[in-house]
């Protein structure tokens, strides 16, 4: 059995492809990395960081526990004060989506309901992120991120 001789043309081009396919897949992957996550949580952190610890210590005043859980076509938000009753007098908003990209975004504006806060999304199998806001009676903002996962049933 006779083989072609190795030249170096030939080792130039297994070279160059083998290399071209590395950096090809590379700047696909970082292409779609870039493309697919936003990166901004806030336009200037700097700004952001100078109240950051004077709001943590007035959301942690308040004492509210919060838990979400999906119900049908509905996410609820439950809010419980320092004595363990629901809050019912707070204003409720916040943005449900994903925690990769913005593309599947919902801005929801929730309604008091006897389980809590209820407000309707689309949901699709995945890891979700709720960006809930919420306001005490007496003004202060309060912030969570909470992370749902929903599953897919047979």
């Amino acid at each position: 059995m006779m083989f072609n001789p190795l030249t170096g043309p030939k080792v130039f081009a297994m070279f160059a492809i083998g290399f071209g396919i590395i950096i090809t897949v590379n700047l696909t992957l970082a292409f779609q990395a870039v493309a697919t996550f936003p990166g901004l949580e806030t336009r200037n952190s700097y700004v952001a960081s100078q109240s950051f610890d004077r709001d943590k210590r007035a959301q942690d005043a308040l004492g509210w526990t919060v838990s979400a859980r999906l119900v049908g076509t509905g996410l609820v938000v439950r809010i419980l004060g320092q004595d363990g009753q629901p809050v019912r007098s707070a204003q409720v908003a916040g943005t449900f989506g994903r925690a990769t990209h913005v593309a599947d975004d919902q801005s929801l504006t929730f309604a008091a309901s006897d389980e809590g806060f209820r407000a309707p999304v689309v949901v699709a199998p995945g890891n979700w992120n709720l960006r809930l806001v919420a306001h005490a009676e007496d003004g202060t903002l309060f912030r969570r991120r909470i992370v749902l996962r929903e599953m897919v049933t047979k």
